[in-house]
């Protein structure tokens, strides 16, 4: 009896890491939605050409010509892989990054970052593009963000009311601050301004328990910030997931993260580069490697907290 508890947990349990790109071993900047055709859940993400042998270790062309990967769930436990993101290039490049897919007005929408071409370093444009979708599968080309620089990334948007929407993003050009654009169309947006003390990546923006949440990438961990009106932040002290942790896989600092809120729960997915692992002995090139890890959030008194070590049972419920 004891045995068959055990294994029914771990049925139920979520693995770690939850999800490894089976082509690049570069998985990370996810967005899950629910596919409201199958009932499946769907992660996209950025597949990163983690295997790529490069003689430069400063050439960074392997996060370059990347495409946009697929994983499918029915249960939130047991992933397989989908293929990559049919995304056409009339619209975009030859670099995708940092997807963010939301089902509004009952179609699939994806604002999803572009870089024209395969770099060797950071220095070239980036903007963001939208697309949508009926199935999840085929997308069709939107418009091209004008958001006032050439170097805008990672998109996060939210319905704030009735044909009211709020884009955040990464503005590299102004110290990479965190800024946001609102709309009426999910076509044309307009800045009104940057959330204040965020320099970072991968704002994503969530409302959950009477709260709007902005959790980003500060590169030390992630920055949580609350909110009533999405629009005044108060920051919460400390980051979350700046150390490493324990189980083989997540012994590093968490990444970019997507938040999925299922009913009353909140999970946090990011990525882990694999810096911390026993293969880097072997591999130098190993730390670039990243998996996509999931913890359920906790809220207590407006602060967020986050124990990477607790199993996830029954995630995406």
């Amino acid at each position: 009896m004891i045995w068959a508890a055990v294994l029914a947990q771990a049925a139920t349990t979520a693995p770690v890491p939850l999800w490894r790109d089976p082509v690049h071993d570069g998985a990370a900047d996810a967005s899950t939605v629910r596919d409201t055709r199958t009932g499946e859940w769907v992660m996209f993400y950025t597949n990163r050409r983690a295997d790529l042998p490069l003689a430069d270790e400063k050439d960074v062309s392997w996060v370059h010509g990347t495409a946009i990967g697929i994983a499918r769930s029915k249960d939130g436990v047991r992933w397989r892989y989908g293929g990559t993101a049919a995304i056409p290039k009339a619209c975009t490049g030859a670099t995708l990054w940092a997807p963010e897919v939301q089902r509004i007005g009952g179609r699939w929408h994806m604002w999803l970052t572009v870089v024209p071409g395969v770099f060797r370093d950071w220095n070239a444009a980036r903007f963001i593009v939208h697309l949508t979708s009926r199935d999840l599968k085929r997308w069709d080309c939107g418009e091209r963000l004008d958001l006032g620089s050439d170097r805008v990334i990672d998109a996060s948007v939210a319905v704030l009311g009735r044909g009211r929407y709020r884009l955040w993003f990464n503005d590299e050009r102004a110290g990479k601050a965190i800024k946001y654009a609102d709309s009426r169309d999910l076509k044309r947006w307009v800045v009104k301004g940057t959330v204040t003390d965020t320099p970072g990546e991968g704002p994503k923006v969530v409302r959950w328990r009477g709260k709007w949440w902005l959790v980003s990438d500060a590169w030390r961990g992630l920055l949580v910030q609350s909110s009533r009106d999405a629009t005044r932040w108060t920051r919460q002290p400390g980051y979350l997931l700046a150390g490493a942790g324990m189980r083989p896989t997540d012994r590093a600092k968490g990444q970019h993260p997507d938040i999925v809120v299922v009913g009353d729960r909140a999970f946090i997915v990011y990525f882990v580069h694999q810096s911390g692992e026993a293969e880097t002995a072997r591999d130098p090139r190993w730390h670039r490697r990243s998996v996509l890890q999931i913890a359920e959030l906790r809220e207590d008194g407006g602060v967020l907290s986050v124990d990477r070590e607790r199993a996830v049972v029954r995630p995406l419920r």
